[in-house]
Order: structure tokens, then C-alpha cells, then sequence
């Protein structure tokens, strides 16, 4: 099939038991893109998919169209479907997809990818619920439940439903810039990224009505990042002590204070790097970091490149 120039090709793998939820996501996300990506809907033989809703998906494409994807996307299949075991047909289907193709599962969709062996000896995640099925079915892989999603290089996995828009988002982000996944999130009235992990979706009891949260708290912070910040003055705003607090904000965000200040700190960072000149020391004393030896530390663990490095890549970019 000929392919557009320029354009990244995206290619979802349909199968038996989809979620339709999650199969329009890579179609709704990067169809927002600006023409930056052309979105190609497959199964693996070719035939008419059966979603876990009462109707079934007629698809334009078998699993041949596997070869020429820049990127692969598998989204969730229902729990039922899930085994430690592929079918020839889709394992078949899964050796057509090229090298230097990058791979993203949502929710059960990292069953698929760990059952064919492309997670062993990787970092991944999926729905929490399904953790620790998961672990016991695939030893080898380095699972994290709480996180939103997993980007280990040429692999991503994400947790469960709308965490394929976080990770779509992400991609883009990565290929393309802030700016233009802003203006995706934007079009698709869906936020350009979420604070925390899935820990903030677990099952837990419900706080009695009286009980103060720390959202304000959060937004109070995010105004005032140049500033050094502790966990008493955050406690302090929030009207907690220290112990309440720290324990209510992980409940919450999935995540420490401190952890989360880290976060907040290299996302500015990263959005200064690519839309400003300004030099690399100003930027760290722009969102808190005391030293610009401090910034390259934390981005280097968050992202794995030098502010350097990370600016020249978006300002090509821009």
C-alpha cells in the first residue's frame, strides 16, 4: 500500500473480544494531529472483528499492512481473551511488523505483547486490576501498576481505557512537540497530561465528607514552582500536618509531594526548553531547581537526554 510521504503510519491490530472504546482512540488522537500521522485499522486474518459489545467491526485491512507501520497500536480485549498463549494467526501477524517500528499496547493489550515475548527483560504496565494476574503469567517482565504508562524506547504500554489518550498524547508530544499536542488535547476536550498514576484510581474508602483535599494545594504549588517549596509550607496551605497531608496527597496523586514537585518541575522545564532561548541556568532557577547541574540530573532521570539535547531536537521540531 502506498504510503504519504512525510506522514507517520499507524496501524491498529483488531482482535477478537475489543474494547470499541479504546479501538477509535489512536484514530481519534492522531487524526487531531494535523496530517502528521495517517491512522490504518487491521485484524489479524482480515475478517470481521467481534468487539465485547453486542456488534461486531468490519476492518479495511489484513494483518499485511503490519509491514509498512511506523507505529503499531494493540489496543484491550476483554479479560476472557487473555492468555499466556497466541494463536498462530496472530502470532504470524506480529512477526510482519518491521524493526524500528514502535509498538504501544493500552490495558490487556500488553498480554499480547508479553505473550509474544516483546516484554521480557522490559519496563511495562497495565490495568491495575490485572497486576498481579500479570506477573504471575509473565515473570520476566518488569511490571509497574501505577503508572499511566510506560514509554521503554521502542515499546509502550499504558494502563487501562483512557490511559491510550495519555499515551497517544505522549507520542506525539515526543515526535512533535508540546505545542501540538496541547492543540490535539485541545480538539479532543481531553487534558495534555495527567497528573499521578493509577494509584489515584485504585479502590480505596471513601474520605467522610468533612475531609479536606489537597487540590488547591496542588494549584497553589503550580503558581509558585520558582519558589523552593517544602512539605511544611504545602502542609501549611493545605491547613494539614505533615503526616495527614503527605498521606492524603499520595491517596490523591499516586505519588509523594516531593515526587510530584519533581515532576511538575521538569514538565516546565521541558515546555521553557522548547518554546524559549533562554540559557539552561535561568530555566532551573525559572522552576525551582537551585542549579542548572540540579535541572540536567532530573531531566536526565525523567526523560534520559541533557537539556542540551532535548532543545535541539524540538527547536528542529519548531
Amino acid at each position: 500500500m502506498e504510503r504519504v510521504r512525510d506522514v507517520e503510519r499507524v496501524v491498529v491490530l483488531a482482535l477478537d473480544g475489543i474494547y470499541p472504546f479504546e479501538l477509535g482512540i489512536p484514530s481519534r488522537i492522531f487524526g487531531a494531529a494535523d496530517g502528521r500521522y495517517e491512522v490504518l485499522t487491521c485484524s489479524a486474518d482480515g475478517r470481521t472483528v467481534r468487539t465485547n459489545a453486542d456488534f461486531s467491526v468490519t476492518v479495511e485491512h489484513g494483518p499485511e499492512v503490519l509491514r509498512t507501520a511506523d507505529i503499531v497500536v494493540i489496543p484491550p480485549i476483554a479479560e476472557a481473551g487473555v492468555t499466556s498463549e497466541l494463536s498462530a494467526e496472530l502470532t504470524a501477524a506480529l512477526a510482519l511488523i518491521r524493526p524500528g517500528a514502535r509498538t504501544v499496547s493500552i490495558c490487556t493489550g500488553a498480554f499480547i505483547l508479553a505473550a509474544a515475548g516483546l516484554l521480557d527483560g522490559h519496563r511495562a504496565t497495565t490495568h491495575w486490576q490485572l497486576a498481579e494476574q500479570f506477573r504471575r503469567m509473565f515473570p520476566h517482565v518488569a511490571l509497574d501498576p501505577d503508572v499511566l504508562f510506560v514509554d521503554d524506547g521502542s515499546i509502550l504500554t499504558s494502563a487501562g481505557a483512557a490511559s491510550g489518550v495519555d499515551v497517544c498524547l505522549h507520542l506525539i508530544r515526543k515526535d512533535h512537540g508540546s505545542e501540538l499536542a496541547n492543540k490535539v488535547a485541545r480538539r479532543c476536550v481531553v487534558p495534555p497530561w495527567r497528573d499521578g498514576g493509577q494509584a489515584q484510581y485504585i479502590e480505596l474508602p471513601v474520605p467522610g465528607p468533612s475531609a479536606a483535599g489537597t487540590a488547591a494545594t496542588r494549584r497553589w504549588a503550580l503558581e509558585r514552582l520558582g519558589e523552593p517549596l517544602a512539605l511544611a509550607d504545602l502542609a501549611g496551605h493545605a491547613r494539614m500536618s505533615l503526616r495527614t497531608f503527605a498521606r492524603r496527597f499520595n491517596d490523591e496523586v499516586g505519588m509523594s509531594p516531593g515526587r510530584w514537585l519533581i515532576q511538575q518541575r521538569v514538565a516546565r522545564a521541558r515546555h521553557l526548553l522548547e518554546v524559549s532561548d533562554l540559557p539552561v541556568d535561568q530555566i532551573a532557577g525559572e522552576v525551582g531547581f537551585a542549579t542548572g547541574a540540579s535541572l540536567r540530573q532530573h531531566l536526565h532521570a525523567a526523560i534520559g537526554v541533557s537539556p542540551q539535547a532535548y532543545r535541539r531536537t524540538f527547536q528542529a521540531v519548531r
